[in-house]
This record gives C-alpha cells, sequence and structure tokens, in this order.
C-alpha cells in the first residue's frame, strides 16, 4: 500500500492474559468473525484494516499479542511504537483483571509515553458469569486515567474500542 492510499498510519496493540479474547476481538473488528474454538496466539499476529474517519483514511496496524509469560520478551518489543495500547481483560475471571497492575507496569516500562491506553472489559455476553463489576473496572481505569469500555466480541459490540483510539490519535 502506498503512502496515497492513506492520510494516517497508526500502530494499535493488544494487550492481556491468555484468554480474554484479545483475538477474537481483533478478528470481529478487522473481518467481521467471531471465530470459535480460538487456539492460542503464538507470538504475535497482525492485521490491518482502513477506515475513514471525518473524512480522513487511516490505516490500522492491528497486533494482536500472545498473553502466555514465555512469549512475553517478544511482545514488549511492540510496545514502543504502538500508538494506541487496548488492554483487555475477561469480565467473567477475576484473575485476568487481578493482573492488569502487571500489565500497566510493562507499559510504563516499554511504551512510548505519549501513547493511549485503553481498558476494554471483554465477554459481557457472558455477564451471568460476571466475576468483576463495573464499577471496580470504571474506578480502577480511572485511578489509571484510561477509558473504559465493556464489550462482546461474540456480540460484535467491539468496534468502539479501535474507533474511539483512532479518533483521538486524529485530535
Amino acid at each position: 500500500m502506498s503512502m496515497e492510499d492513506y492520510d494516517y498510519l497508526f500502530k494499535i496493540v493488544l494487550i492481556g492474559n491468555a484468554g480474554v479474547g484479545k483475538t477474537c476481538l481483533v478478528r470481529r473488528f478487522t473481518q467481521g468473525l467471531f471465530p470459535p474454538g480460538q487456539g492460542a496466539t503464538i507470538g504475535v499476529d497482525f492485521m490491518i484494516k482502513t477506515v475513514e474517519i471525518k473524512g480522513e483514511k487511516v490505516k490500522l496496524q492491528i497486533w494482536d499479542t500472545a498473553g502466555q509469560e514465555r512469549f512475553r520478551s517478544i511482545t514488549q518489543s511492540y510496545y514502543r511504537s504502538a500508538n494506541a495500547l487496548i488492554l483487555t481483560y475477561d469480565i467473567t475471571c477475576e484473575d485476568s483483571f487481578r493482573c492488569l497492575p502487571e500489565w500497566l507496569r510493562e507499559i510504563e516500562q516499554y511504551a512510548n509515553t505519549t501513547v493511549v491506553t485503553i481498558l476494554v472489559g471483554n465477554k459481557i455476553d457472558l455477564s451471568e458469569k460476571r466475576e468483576v463489576l463495573r464499577q471496580r473496572a470504571e474506578d480502577f481505569a480511572e485511578s489509571q486515567s484510561m477509558l473504559y469500555l465493556e464489550t462482546s466480541a461474540k456480540e460484535s459490540d467491539n468496534g468502539k474500542a479501535i474507533s474511539y483510539l483512532t479518533c483521538c490519535n486524529i485530535n
């Protein structure tokens, strides 16, 4: 793709524990599908989507990183050049929420200081199994100066996070 094909290029990186639904969010946003029985991401996966916002053509490079500890050194190298980080946890898994401070330390250590970070609580289609109350997550996000969104890759209620980030970066 040559420069003439887009006005802006943004690199968005999804991070968070294994199994919280990062790949499903990316697939749903870029391809409109919810992949059932998604295997664990190995290292880093990468997708492109071009969107139009306020008459500007924006090319998004969306990097989906592996949540497992053993890939951490690979994924950290992607933080540095990111315009935005989507820190994802699973609302039905207390453990994935409890690990957020650890992820924030990584962001502090490896990411650019101007990076926009957004906290996303995924799997709201499973709200009857919810372990993390929305208010608690909102309070946590606010204490860290992050925007908070809840979403469901399955119900396709997730373009908001990526679209919002894109707008933030353009403005």
